[in-house]
């Protein structure tokens, strides 16, 4: 697949599949997450009226989600446009118009699913900042904190020199895998679990994150595969790649073995759906 620049996609897929417990793995950030009103609200579409609850909570939030009865995601019609070299400032607007796509697709969907939506920050930076969740991770080019739910991506002269809109707008749709799943109560058993968890238990855990995160944003590539455009053999090589490299970024395994990775590539790209992305309830040997 020589029409791939693997040069490009080492720098953003490798270093880039942030990154959770590395930037927020702390109970303090879990005792700091916004928890929505447990008040049901009524909410107009299409004139009828239905009720929307709260995200639920506890292991029912990862295990059976609202969300994986949601259907397969919407079609936000996403055209972020060129991605020129050199030009912070249109990798900027890149970068601001990939999550505007996303935040139409998302908060489509949880209005399916009827739970409450709020939107990320995102913040763009040139170099590596201090984050609410703490230090910069070492290596990452995106980090998403849920303490104050903020999309932290960072812009390199690297990126800037190669630019490769369908590694960066993967990393993007993974990093705004984990705000989905701050927002619709799935962290919320993640974090009580891995704090009730030895090692092991945390390093399972957060494959099922990981896994979970990097199989919405397969789904959503699937869906703006016309219009973002997704090359069907970029995409195949990418997931070739992380098949193979996926797993070498982390000295403990903690997001999964590069065959395990391109697995769940694979499952949300196919089906782009929630539903496809339940990492919680199957059988660890899945999420190894």
């Amino acid at each position: 697949m020589n029409t791939l620049p693997f040069g490009k996609l080492s720098s953003l897929a490798a270093t880039g599949l942030v990154i959770a417990m590395a930037a927020v793995g702390t109970a303090n950030t879990a005792n700091a997450e916004v928890r929505p009103a447990q008040q049901p609200v009524r909410v107009q579409q299409a004139g009828a009226q239905f009720q929307q609850q709260a995200a639920p909570r506890g292991r029912a939030a990862a295990m059976n989600n609202p969300l994986y009865r949601s259907g397969r995601l919407a079609d936000s019609g996403c055209a972020p446009g060129d991605l020129p070299r050199g030009s912070t400032a249109a990798y900027r607007k890149f970068l601001q118009r990939v999550t505007n796509c996303l935040n139409a697709t998302w908060s489509t969907q949880f209005r399916k699913a009827r739970i409450p939506f709020t939107k990320p920050r995102l913040r763009i930076v040139t170099g590596k900042v201090r984050t609410a969740c703490g230090p910069w991770s070492s290596g990452a080019d995106g980090i998403y904190c849920p303490t104050d739910r903020t999309m932290y991506m960072l812009i390199t002269k690297k990126q800037l020199r190669q630019p490769y809109p369908l590694g960066i707008s993967r990393l993007m749709a993974h990093e705004y895998g984990h705000h989905v799943q701050q927002i619709s109560g799935i962290w919320s058993y993640y974090w009580s679990a891995r704090s009730a968890s030895g090692k092991s238990g945390q390093l399972l855990l957060s494959r099922r994150s990981e896994l979970q995160a990097e199989c919405f944003s397969a789904a959503f590539m699937s869906t703006v595969q016309d219009t973002l455009p997704v090359d069907p053999q970029q995409w195949e090589g990418t997931v070739d790649w992380f098949h193979k490299n996926g797993h070498k970024a982390w000295a403990q395994n903690d997001h999964g073995r590069g065959p395990t990775q391109a697995t769940w590539m694979r499952r949300g790209f196919q089906h782009a759906s929630p539903g496809a992305c339940n990492t919680w309830k199957v059988s660890p040997r899945y999420v190894s």
